[in-house]
């Protein structure tokens, strides 16, 4: 397994950010961390996926060599920034967008705002924009507990992506449709602390799954029976079949 490539940076409306670049021609593939996630996440699909075209990566602010938020990052500051360092890169649309986790939400409302930059998306175990609301009301003594704990040592981040992840689900209920482009929803078998989480709140959040891959008439979902929520670490070869899978139909 390569070492990632050297990372650049580019300062895009006011914020440092960290990117990566890899690979040469089309398609060019973004990878969209979850929260929290660095792009060191990817390292175990980035060699074969730089085998499939333009590999395009990068660390939102508060992660990685990327700067601290200066601004509420909401939905739309997200996709706006991430197009405009794409410009920056001199890598233009039509993209293949994959998003992890929280990154899910972000490529739900980029596929919606841009339709016609989007030739294919893959969710990896995806945050749903209905999750939002029903993990929150399923939040276990534990889970309280523990974000409790993590705000009281590291404090709370006002500007950052989690605090207003309901505004980026409100922007995304407000935006267009969901493009008619193919759709590979990657979900974990092994649902993350499901010993900590209400059983109501699990199976909602399979059916939430399987709504994401409805979102378009050419997606489908794909299980990764041996991962919890992290599948492009712990079963790589899945992602890049879900990939390879939607950029040979684009």
């Amino acid at each position: 397994m390569k070492p990632l490539p050297p990372k650049q940076k580019a300062r895009i409306q006011g914020q440092e950010l960290e990117y990566l670049i890899a690979g040469q021609g089309s398609p060019t593939l973004v990878l969209i961390n979850g929260a929290g996630g660095p792009i060191e996440g990817w390292l175990r699909v980035w060699e074969p996926l730089s085998a499939l075209g333009t590999v395009f990566a990068y660390n939102r602010p508060g992660l990685g060599g990327s700067g601290k938020p200066v601004v509420p990052q909401t939905g739309d500051v997200l996709v706006e920034s991430l197009r405009a360092l794409l410009s920056h890169a001199q890598l233009p649309p039509p993209y293949v967008l994959v998003g992890h986790s929280l990154g899910g939400l972000a490529v739900n409302l980029f596929a919606r705002t841009y339709p016609a930059e989007v030739s294919g998306v893959v969710l990896l175990d995806a945050t749903a924009p209905e999750d939002v609301g029903v993990m929150a009301s399923h939040r276990s003594g534990f889970q309280r507990f523990a974000q409790r704990t993590l705000e009281a040592l590291f404090g709370r981040d006002e500007l950052g992506e989690t605090e207003h992840v309901s505004r980026t689900v409100d922007l995304i209920q407000r935006a267009g449709p969901f493009p008619d482009v193919p759709l590979v929803v990657v979900t974990g078998g092994k649902p993350a602390m499901s010993w900590a989480t209400a059983e109501q709140a699990l199976a909602a959040r399979a059916e939430h799954q399987r709504r994401l891959a409805a979102l378009s008439p050419r997606g489908r979902q794909m299980l990764a029976s041996r991962s919890g929520h992290f599948p492009q670490l712990t079963e790589p070869e899945v992602v890049v079949e879900a990939v390879r899978s939607v950029t040979t139909v684009t």
